[in-house]
């Protein structure tokens, strides 16, 4: 019997009295095993939500992720009151576990449920939560509202955990069915909430409402809205998912993930719900439709596959999975950091995706892939910048998810992409993007330019690009990088890399102490003080010292008008633009010198899960201190991640020049598709994974 069962088999126990159901990320009534367990019992549920960013640390939710967190909590309350429930009891405060310690006192309750979640900080917080309210004589059980199958449930045939996805999906596909899903009470009895006052929840201040007003245009959150979500894709898109999947310039994904990750959407209902749809097809004989159907359903597992891969391996959101990448020699350059975040590369491709992130908090999967690939291997930035401002900037950030897609971009997975290979953004952009209607409608100023040139217009005729309206160098940036020059320092990166890495195992096979160190000894690199967007919203966290204010920092995250910021980037950037193309290795601080590469590039359906995250603090690393420290993330990469034709109707702000940049002909990278080879042929003996056993046994 699973652990979730076991819990769920002793809910109907007589004497309970009062239950608080704790919601977190399992925003829905629909085949929520907590909420079900309450409603059996046939006891007085008190449900409860507590908002406590600051345990979050660096995670603190963007602005996009909190808008869609407070509409969903406001259709929860409605559904709970149509149930019987009462209110959604919310509460504010800076330690999640004295909030429900103080509405177990006030209620008195006799039991807590909730259901897992499976993030380091999450797993603290819930060990935490059983050992306090436990030692108080309160029942607290929990239960599986995440997963098909708990992360101890799937091992291999020597009983140990899965380090690579394709055994792992397979064990999972050869395994019984998860069990159907739940559906919703009839009936709620609810508990005495007179004693339980809620404190009023505030998402966004005065000057996010008016963008966070046009997300509603686009998306309709809530466990309900979720449902029809899928209910349209199941009956449209999905058939045709095998061949549309990888097109940017449509809405041809699920668009679930938001959903899945907030909860309002149940995981086992997708799954069910889709090997239906492929058992009828199949019977059908419609070979496309069954085949959308696997790679759909591959998607979910993929995202099932980072819960497992966070479970196992903690600081997998921080640290690389394969020991070897500790000592890639990361380019620490915050002006392209800037550059990409603002949509002003030169690439057509990058640049439209980096606009449609900011401007919407959505970016196809396919995109997702091009735009980190791009900050991985050609700028050559620490893959965790990149994390830390995805999750600061989609509306699906799933922490789990976007460590897996960033690992797997910066090659630190054992099945994940290659790292010594720069894809060519052009070739990119005429694969996902082939007539460009997706660049013309994030980057308006290339708009008039022919397909042919528009995914490389540094090579079109002068004549052209002036009947087009483009001018190189001042309405529309040129490369920053080029291509070929960004593949020579990657390939040296790597020399440098299998040379520290060569010179440590030599080392330690010599005797010498820990030779260079093992990747948990060495602390990531620190995010740019201008990408800690939220540090204004969190009383609890030290302030930032920093001569540029949180409004302004916010501000810098934009992409510049051409009428408000002319001044303002000639004066912040003409100065490191003059340097742009030299290579800014020395940069990183001595002390940095062990820090690895990684080579990332499997997404995970945003509309299933997302997957798509360095810091030199000598201070004591244990998990909470590395969390505290700040990451990312993000992008999620999801499958289902896809442009929104709806939101086609947005203000684009357009790029205003900066000092000169330098010009050159692309790296003329292959195009075949991405390739499954990895490192094992050549170092197989580098290629171990780190030994994430040796944890504090305070956690």
């Amino acid at each position: 019997m699973s652990a979730s069962q076991s819990s769920m088999s002793g809910a109907g126990e007589p004497g309970v009295r009062t239950v608080v159901v704790w919601f977190r990320r399992d925003l829905r009534v629909e085949d929520n095993p907590a909420l079900a367990a309450a409603a059996r019992a046939a006891a007085e549920v008190v449900p409860a939500y507590v908002w406590a960013p600051e345990e979050d640390g660096p995670y603190y939710p963007g602005r996009v992720s909190r808008w869609w967190l407070s509409q969903s909590l406001k259709h929860l309350d409605a559904s709970l009151r149509r149930l019987g429930a009462g209110r959604l009891v919310t509460r504010r405060s800076a330690d999640a576990v004295v909030a429900l310690l103080d509405l177990v006192r006030s209620t008195g309750a006799t039991h807590l449920f909730f259901n897992h979640l499976y993030d380091p900080l999450s797993l603290v917080r819930d060990h935490r939560v059983k050992e306090l309210l436990t030692a108080e004589g309160i029942t607290v059980q929990s239960f599986n509202a995440d997963l098909l199958y708990e992360p101890w449930e799937v091992l291999d045939d020597d009983g140990c955990p899965f380090t690579m996805f394709a055994p792992f999906w397979n064990r999972c596909l050869c395994m019984p069915d998860p069990a159907a899903p739940l559906l919703p009470p009839k009936r709620i009895n609810s508990g005495d909430l007179s004693r339980c006052p809620s404190d009023e929840l505030i998402f966004e201040d005065e000057s996010e409402r008016g963008s966070n007003a046009l997300l509603a245009r686009a998306w309709s959150p809530g466990w309900q809205n979720a449902d029809k979500a899928l209910t349209a894709f199941l009956n449209g898109p999905l058939i045709d998912y095998s061949i549309n999947r990888k097109k940017a310039d449509s809405a041809s994904t699920s668009l679930l993930s938001p959903y899945l990750h907030f909860g309002e959407l149940s995981v086992r209902k997708v799954f069910h719900q889709v090997r239906m749809k492929q058992l009828m097809w199949s019977n059908e004989g419609n070979n496309a439709g069954e085949e959308s159907c696997t790679l759909f359903l591959r998607s979910i597992g993929l995202r099932e596959y980072s819960r497992y891969l966070t479970f196992n391996h903690p600081l997998s959101h921080e640290k690389p999975l394969l020991s070897h990448l500790r000592f890639f020699p990361w380019v620490v350059n915050e002006v392209h950091f800037k550059v990409w975040r603002q949509g002003r590369t030169g690439y057509p491709l990058v640049d439209a995706g980096m606009r449609e992130l900011w401007a919407t908090g959505w970016l196809h999967d396919r995109i997702r892939v091009v735009v980190s690939s791009f900050f991985v291997k050609v700028l050559q930035l620490p893959w965790r910048w990149g994390m830390k401002y995805f999750w600061d900037t989609l509306l699906d950030a799933d922490l789990e998810s976007d460590a897996l897609g960033w690992q797997y971009i910066s090659g630190s997975l054992p099945d994940g992409r290659e790292l010594d290979r720069i894809d060519n953004p052009q070739f990119e952009g005429y694969k996902f993007d082939p007539h460009g209607e997706y660049v013309r409608r994030w980057l308006p100023e290339l708009a008039r330019l022919p397909t042919e040139w528009i995914h490389h217009p540094w090579d079109a005729p002068e004549s052209v690009l002036q009947a087009a309206g483009v001018e190189l160098g001042s309405n529309y940036p040129r490369p920053i990088v080029e291509l070929d020059e960004a593949n020579s320092r990657l390939q040296d990166a790597l020399s440098e890399m299998w040379e520290l890495e060569a010179a440590s195992r030599a080392a330690m096979e010599n005797g010498m102490e820990e030779g260079l160190g093992d990747s948990s000894d060495v602390p990531p690199i620190d995010f740019p003080q201008e990408l800690q967007m939220e540090v204004d919203r969190q009383p609890a966290r030290p302030a930032i010292q920093t001569p540029v204010t949180a409004g302004r920092r916010r501000e810098d995250q934009m992409v510049p008008s051409m009428t408000s910021s002319f001044i303002r980037a000639e004066t912040e950037l003409t100065a490191d633009f003059g340097n742009i193309s030299e290579d800014s290795r020395p940069e990183v601080p001595s002390n940095m010198h062990l820090h690895p590469r990684p080579e990332t590039e499997e997404t995970v359906d945003g509309g299933t899960g997302n997957a798509v995250r360095m810091n030199g603090n000598h201070q004591q690393h244990n998990l909470q201190n590395n969390i505290n420290r700040g990451l990312g993330v993000a992008p999620s990469m999801s499958e289902a991640s896809s442009s929104w034709t709806g939101r086609e109707g947005g203000v684009v702000p357009v790029w205003s020049p900066p000092a000169a940049s330098g010009h050159s002909d692309p790296y003329a990278a292959d195009e075949a598709d991405i390739s499954s080879r990895s490192y094992l042929d050549r170092h197989p003996q580098s290629h171990t994974m780190m030994n994430w056993g040796q944890l504090p046994q305070s956690l």
